[in-house]
């Protein structure tokens, strides 16, 4: 039972997809505090003049420590038309965007102002159009979970019965594998490699929104998801 964990952030980047397909069980961990700067409330997309962050501003007055799942977004409506508008101004051009467009505003619209609840309707949703069907759950929804960063990865892991953790391309940094170890839980490191594919504007950037490749690929999103080894 492979086992993989990530916040659930905005709009993720092509190598998130690539971990939720790699294993079995996908965990939002979402009863984590709310760090700004960082990819919960935002992403990069391609303009003309290159890249540029989309972000969802957040309820951040009186909630220092807010866990992720408890974070609203500032204005809801409002932002959720201008994110659209800046989508729309640099991809309408993309030979994929009728396709995807009004179902990415209709998941954006119909989602309530918790920045979770918006961030995961977004991941599910890419997900089944990538045709991805691992299984996702809130760690929110399992008891008796304890410790702290990879203590709590590891007592996640536990709970679930995985016998293999997959690790993203920055856990180097903080990750304490021998944690996982003394559990009998092996880790494995994700063997994603960034694909270059078609892009508008110039030179291809890597690291985008992955709607930056459904735009621009469409129906081969998949294959070259699948082919980013």
């Amino acid at each position: 039972m492979i086992i993989a964990i990530h916040q659930p952030n905005f709009i993720p980047w092509i190598g998130y997809f690539f971990k939720i397909s790699r294993c079995d069980v996908f965990v939002l961990l979402d009863n984590v505090q709310y760090t700004k700067n960082g990819f919960i409330n935002r992403n990069r997309i391609k303009t003309p003049q290159g890249e540029n962050w989309l972000t969802l501003p957040v309820i951040q007055s009186g909630k220092f420590g807010q866990d992720i799942k408890d974070t609203q977004i500032v204005n809801k409506d409002y932002t959720v038309k201008k994110t659209l508008a800046s989508i729309t101004a640099n991809y309408k051009k993309a030979k994929y965007y009728d396709k995807y467009f009004n179902e990415f505003s209709n998941v954006l619209n119909t989602s309530d102002d918790n920045l979770c609840n918006l961030n995961s309707s977004i991941i599910k949703w890419i997900a089944a159009d990538l045709d991805i069907k691992t299984k996702m759950i809130y760690a929110s929804e399992l008891n008796g979970i304890t410790g702290e960063s990879t203590e709590r990865l590891v007592s996640i892991c536990k709970k679930l019965n995985g016998t293999d953790y997959l690790a993203g391309l920055g856990a180097k940094k903080y990750q304490e594998d021998h944690l996982f170890n003394s559990e009998n839980i092996n880790v494995i490191n994700t063997p994603f490699k960034h694909p270059v594919y078609p892009q508008l504007w110039k030179e291809f950037l890597p690291s985008m929104s992955i709607m930056d490749l459904l735009f621009n690929c469409g129906p081969e999103s998949k294959i070259i998801l699948n082919n980013s080894v």
